[in-house]
């Protein structure tokens, strides 16, 4: 038997994933929701929570959270004309309570019309309007780019940014990949308010994933960018998705088959898979090149085995 539960107008869940029109991940609007699990939905008034066990789900606006557990904690909402303590304490998820913070645990899948994310366990803070997703296999996915990571994938809906932490990966829809210890996403802004009003008027049709596009890509530690013939590495990098085009720095090693050429900084296309490498003043760019392997050598400029005027040399 599946249980239910309305609890309307209160914000207790939103999107985790970003619909077609531009609709940030944002826990804080107001609302109906309809919660439903297979092994029913307790209220334990004295802790505040509400909490459904089994097949758990909640839906809103068009995002469907699922979960083996849903847990929401609320709190009495602050109210004019000085109310007791005791009547705020009687607020409950359906009489006024205030849901600051849900939990899901147990194969967490976040899903709208365009979007997905996945992982153990999803915490969202509406205080800090962030989500936080922990556990395996955890995952953004949008119409364009899917974003991985080993230890948490962050959403902070005000800022629109992804943060993934451990193993943190982007793949693109043009097969790009770009791998970090830590990787912050940017993502665009929501459509122009005439976009926006023109689509809610029928004259114009959203665009599927509008608003869940990546501007900006900044990766830390261990920076690896794989194009189809050669591999970037260094300590921090940019990346503009908009563009294809990459910037590296620190410790910079650009390696197509065995040549390798090495610097401080390096500008990568991804869209043309040429690499240019920069040497910082007062420094030569080093590189060893092999001739006969078979192999062009990414060098500075762009140019087989040649070193780039003003960029310095390969040696």
């Amino acid at each position: 038997m599946i249980r239910r539960l309305p609890l309307a107008a209160l914000p207790l869940l939103a999107t985790l994933a970003v619909p077609a029109l531009a609709q940030p991940i944002d826990m804080s609007g107001g609302g109906p929701v309809e919660v439903t699990s297979t092994d029913g939905i307790e209220w334990r008034q004295n802790e505040q929570v509400v909490v459904a066990r089994g097949n758990a789900r909640a839906v809103r606006d068009g995002v469907t959270i699922d979960a083996s557990r849903l847990i929401a904690r609320y709190r009495p909402r602050a109210q004019a004309g000085g109310a007791s303590q005791s009547q705020q304490g009687q607020d409950g998820p359906m009489s006024g309570g205030e849901i600051w913070r849900l939990e899901a645990e147990g194969n967490v899948r976040i899903s709208t019309q365009t979007d997905r994310a996945q992982g153990d366990r999803a915490i969202y803070d509406m205080d800090q309007a962030v989500m936080v997703l922990t556990g395996g296999d955890l995952k953004l996915t949008t119409p364009t780019d899917t974003i991985t990571a080993r230890d948490s994938l962050e959403y902070w809906s005000q800022r629109r940014m992804a943060v993934a932490r451990g193993a943190a990966r982007v793949n693109t829809s043009e097969n790009r990949q770009i791998m970090a210890d830590t990787l912050v996403g940017y993502f665009l802004e929501n459509a122009p308010p005439a976009q926006q009003a023109a689509a809610r008027q029928g004259s114009r049709q959203p665009v599927p994933g509008e608003g869940s596009k990546l501007d900006r890509v900044e990766v830390f530690g261990n920076v690896e960018i794989r194009t189809e013939s050669e591999v970037v590495r260094g300590d921090r990098g940019v990346y503009s998705p908009v563009t294809g085009m990459a910037r590296v720095l620190g410790n910079v090693r650009i390696t197509r088959g065995p040549n390798q050429l090495q610097g401080q900084e390096a500008i990568v296309n991804l869209r043309t898979g040429i690499s240019r490498l920069i040497s910082a003043p007062g420094q030569r760019v080093q590189g060893l090149i092999l001739p006969n392997s078979g192999e062009e050598g990414a060098t500075p400029g762009g140019r087989p085995n040649q070193a780039t005027p003003g960029q310095g040399r390969s040696r």
